[in-house]
């Protein structure tokens, strides 16, 4: 008897999205192979749903439903629109990569002013002529979203900060969105070299016009022995677009890392982080803070996988929930056999402005060594109404009092950003969300 896979309505079309595009994508021979051994891992996977335990609380197959076609070549109209986006954003004095609808635009990116011990290169570049097939190959990681950004990558960023250099100013890469109903795919790479000091900043804006979109974004960032590294993402795509990230990082020994993420925009968003303790030594504080209103869904889910001996990981995550937003905070710290003496802590607190407002939280600790410290926490909660009372008594408003608790309340997350002028950067955007909310 012959068996044959039916596919459903959804697979077909997406079945039908990468042959129609697959002559566009960058990279031949190897390279090819690697993006159809890709899409049939996601074909076989479907698109995630609630029955997997890490998208219990985000079912892409109800709350996305379909892939939308390859957002086009961006055109001149689309790159004037991207502009005007880009000079929305607050200024940052740094270098800066531009990649609008999935491709790489060098007339909006600033490469002048590129330290020394910096190489930058396009995805498209490394992968011409069938070259570096390894980068559309996702490792160990699995995942259908993952799979899916792998066979249809158009462009991304790939960076190389040298052994021994220290930064000044940071890196920043904006993802500019100008299309409605389509959907782009961008895979970056990050190698810090050892003993190197680096700053990333990750920024997704939408261009007036663009909406229904969908993003699906891949980062895969190294660090070197004894490296530093601040890396912040800051997502304020349209309010009815979907944004996918995956980031993962391979943490050497003595490393310092900071990463965090804030969530303002989006309907339907999901950041995911892996990061894995490769050395010993190393400290990681990862770190994020959602802000969400209208029927806005953003999942943030981290894995740290402790997985050498002497590393310390902290985890501070803040959401605030107005009107029928919905947020999901999943961290899993995973401490393996041999990595005695691991300190590790998460705290996850959501504050509901709105009895509508759901949040779901669910850290989680797996700890197969016995000489550990770690610990885990998570709470839910509306405003305090004694410290409103306090606040309107001396003058404000019920809607300035509230700003000034919210504040407060997200401030210990974004206390944890080093750099002074991206961590202002971060209490704008969080302003600016304040000042939407009336």
């Amino acid at each position: 008897m012959n068996v044959v896979l039916a596919k459903s309505e959804t697979r077909q079309a997406v079945s039908d999205v990468f042959a129609s595009v697959r002559d566009r994508l960058p990279g031949a021979g190897k390279a090819a192979e690697t993006r159809t051994q890709a899409f049939e891992a996601f074909e076989r996977a479907g698109l995630p749903h609630r029955r997997l335990e890490d998208w219990k609380y985000t079912d892409l197959r109800a709350l996305m439903r379909e892939v939308l076609p390859l957002a086009a070549v961006p055109d001149a109209n689309a790159l004037n629109r991207a502009e005007a986006a880009l000079a929305a954003l607050p200024e940052v004095d740094g270098s800066r990569l531009v990649l609008v609808d999935g491709a790489f635009a060098p007339a909006l990116s600033k490469l002048a002013g590129l330290e020394a011990g910096v190489h930058v290169q396009t995805l498209r570049e490394a992968l011409k002529d069938g070259r570096n097939a390894e980068l559309l190959s996702n490792g160990t990681e699995p995942g259908a979203m993952i799979a899916l950004n792998a066979a249809m990558a158009t462009d991304g960023a790939l960076v190389t900060v040298a052994d021994g250099k220290a930064l000044t100013k940071p890196i920043h890469i904006v993802h500019v969105a100008t299309r409605a109903s389509a959907a782009s795919y961008t895979r970056s790479f990050l190698k810090i070299g050892k003993a190197a000091r680096a700053t990333l900043l990750e920024s997704f804006v939408a261009a007036d016009g663009a909406k229904s979109y969908q993003v699906n974004d891949a980062v895969s960032i190294s660090v070197g022995d004894d490296a530093h590294l601040q890396h912040v993402r800051l997502m304020a795509d349209s309010a009815d677009a979907t944004n996918i990230t995956t980031v993962i990082f391979t943490i050497g020994a003595k490393v310092r890392l900071t990463t965090f993420n804030m969530t303002s925009g989006g309907g339907l968003s999901r950041y995911q982080g892996h990061l894995t303790f490769a050395g010993e030594g190393a400290e990681v504080n990862a770190n994020g803070v959602n802000l969400l209103n209208g029927r806005q869904h953003a999942d943030t889910t981290l894995f740290l996988d402790h997985a050498v001996p002497h590393c310390m990981s902290r985890e501070v995550f803040r959401s605030v929930l107005d009107d029928r937003a919905h947020s999901v905070f999943q961290g899993r710290i995973i401490v393996r056999p041999d990595a005695q003496k691991t300190d590790a802590k998460m705290m996850t607190r959501a504050l509901l402005l709105s009895d509508e407002a759901e949040a779901d939280n669910k850290p989680e600790l797996e700890i197969f060594a016995d000489d550990v410290t770690c610990g885990h926490g998570a709470t839910t909660g509306a405003l305090d109404e004694s410290l409103l009372f306090y606040l309107r008594a001396r003058g404000l408003s019920e809607k300035e009092a509230q700003a000034l608790l919210i504040q407060a309340f997200v401030g210990e997350a974004i206390e944890t950003i080093a750099s002074d002028d991206l961590r202002e950067v971060a209490i704008a955007t969080a302003q600016r969300w304040l000042e939407v909310r009336g």
